[in-house]
């Protein structure tokens, strides 16, 4: 819960800027539907960060943290477009039902955002890896390091892979 203080900084904020975010969204989304969601969504991300921030510039401000919540608005349709893609090739009897899908679709979000933190090399080898079957020496090789480095990469994104799946629980 945010301090009271932040809280009513924030509705000022709000109130003050919150047009002015739509719009700007709406020039970027071509979609003024999508674009009040995600001001919300901005929003929401101020309210829900613990310390109070500090905003000399509104504006500026709030470009910054909406240019973070439309990257992950575009990564969100880039995944799903490709989950739904993928559907398309399982026969229709081993097709999940929507609530199913939904959450399959939220869980491989939290799987791109665990891996999307991780260094490029690491997540690479792991992909490489899991998805492309590759064996270490090939992995090794096209990332020029060491097997061993490879290992220690696919070890330490799988360990944060299996902490996401530790924290969803079995579905």
């Amino acid at each position: 819960m945010p301090a009271p203080a932040q809280a009513s900084d924030l509705t000022q904020l709000y109130r003050q800027q919150h047009q002015w975010l739509k719009n700007w969204l709406r020039l970027r989304l071509n979609c003024s539907h999508s674009a009040a969601d995600l001001a919300q969504d901005t929003f929401l991300r101020l309210l829900a960060k613990p310390e109070p921030v500090q905003i000399q510039a509104p504006r500026s401000f709030l470009a910054k943290v909406a240019q973070s919540v439309l990257s992950n608005h575009y990564r969100r349709q880039k995944l799903e477009r490709a989950y739904l893609e993928a559907l398309q090739y399982v026969p229709a009897h081993v097709v999940p039902d929507l609530e199913t899908q939904a959450i399959l679709l939220e869980t491989l979000m939290q799987l791109d955002a665990v891996l999307e933190r991780q260094e490029p090399a690491v997540r690479q080898a792991f992909l490489w890896w899991q998805l492309e079957g590759l064996g270490h020496e090939q992995i090794a090789e096209r990332l020029q390091v060491s097997v061993t480095t490879v290992k220690r990469y696919i070890i330490k994104a799988g360990a944060q892979c299996i902490l996401l799946d530790d924290s969803l629980g079995s579905l």
